[in-house]
């Protein structure tokens, strides 16, 4: 079978038995060494490690003292985790369309979904491709809104030459399948002094020091054991990177010209760090998007779909107060995608057979 992802980390053993040995597992000088490095990856003063992208979004979100009836505007082409933590935060959700081009918020459409109580603006960066950060960006000076990037998905990608994460409070996972793993965890990144103090507060129960309470806070720590997976990681995240492209270019080449099949493309300006490989199947396609994934499954080819329906889609979200009503109708892009979408394997452990046999695979149950 040949995986959608792999999971490698034994370049870590030697810093997990460094840990184990010292007794110190709770969050100490690993993850403090972790932290520091992850900051010069995301070009930005500060990054606090938490123990989950889920909990970066809801503290980033959770500093901003939003009150009720505030809104964050985001993308519906996402993992249930934004959603989530706007929820969790108290904010009201507002969804804007996507672009077809990289999946991601559309600027036109976030701007016309400004409304007297939008206060916060949330770009996903998907699939490890940048939203256009310069439109957003522009977008949230000029409305005066928070900007908060969904980047679990895009460490070490940028626009511009600037890395995510770094517009606004970035909001990065490092959870098993990401290109950066600590197993579970998560990382929240700014160059705000006050913003970060805060974030530091939050994550340790509200303490400066010990029994020293400064505000409510919760447990959002990362320990020293999942810092020490990470690292060694941090260090070779080029080379990962760049073997994620090399994958991808090579499928992408390989795949041009296939019937029914959009294949996906670096955008100018943009770094991409292939977190997944997404295709578009389309209604005129041999297969169906499900049908085409069977196909391969059968033949030993893992794929994923990432996501089959929008966010808000699904009956615990139907009447929730904070999750206004909003139909695919409304949303033609993504609906459209939702229903198109399917990643092929790009990680960094394919062998160049295996990327040959994703893509002759695929060409042949496509007709091509």
């Amino acid at each position: 079978m040949i995986p959608l992802s792999v999971v490698d980390v034994r370049d870590a053993e030697p810093l997990v038995t460094e840990v184990l040995r010292s007794g110190g597992l709770v969050q100490g000088p690993m993850v403090d060494r972790f932290e520091r490095a992850f900051a010069g990856v995301a070009g930005t003063r500060h990054a606090i490690a938490v123990n989950s992208g889920t909990t970066a979004l809801v503290a980033a979100l959770e500093v901003l003292d939003l009150e009720p009836g505030d809104e964050v505007i985001t993308s519906p082409f996402t993992f249930v985790a934004t959603l989530n933590a706007i929820i969790e935060a108290g904010a009201t959700v507002r969804f804007a369309d996507i672009c077809r081009d990289d999946f991601a918020l559309d600027p036109d459409a976030a701007a016309a979904a400004i409304g007297p109580r939008t206060r916060v603006l949330l770009p996903v960066h998907l699939y490890g491709q940048p939203a256009d950060m310069g439109k957003h960006a522009a977008l949230a000076a000029e409305a005066d809104l928070y900007l908060v990037e969904d980047a679990a998905q895009a460490v070490g990608a940028a626009y511009e030459g600037r890395p995510v994460g770094s517009y606004g409070l970035g909001c990065f996972s490092l959870y098993a399948t990401k290109n950066i793993t600590t197993a579970e965890g998560g990382v929240i990144t700014t160059d705000d002094e006050r913003l970060a103090d805060r974030l530091r507060l939050l994550r340790n129960q509200g303490m400066r020091a010990r029994y020293d309470y400064v505000v409510p806070g919760h447990n959002y720590r990362m320990s020293d054991l999942h810092a020490a997976v990470g690292i060694p990681q941090l260090e070779r995240l080029p080379a990962l990177s760049a073997a994620r492209q090399r994958n991808a270019q090579r499928l992408t080449e390989g795949l041009g010209g296939t019937p029914g099949l959009a294949v996906p493309a670096t955008l100018p300006g943009r770094k991409h760090v292939w977190h997944q490989y997404t295709v578009l199947i389309g209604p005129h396609a041999m297969l169906s998007r499900d049908e085409l994934a069977e196909a391969l499954n059968a033949r030993g080819i893992g794929s994923g779909v990432y996501y089959p329906r929008l966010v808000f889609d699904y009956d615990c979200y139907r009447g929730h107060p904070l999750v206004p009503a909003v139909s695919a109708r409304d949303l033609p892009v993504a609906a459209a995608i939702a229903d198109q979408a399917l990643s092929l394997p790009v990680h960094p452990a394919l062998t160049d057979a295996q990327v040959e046999t994703i893509i002759a695979a695929v060409r042949e149950e496509l007709g091509a």
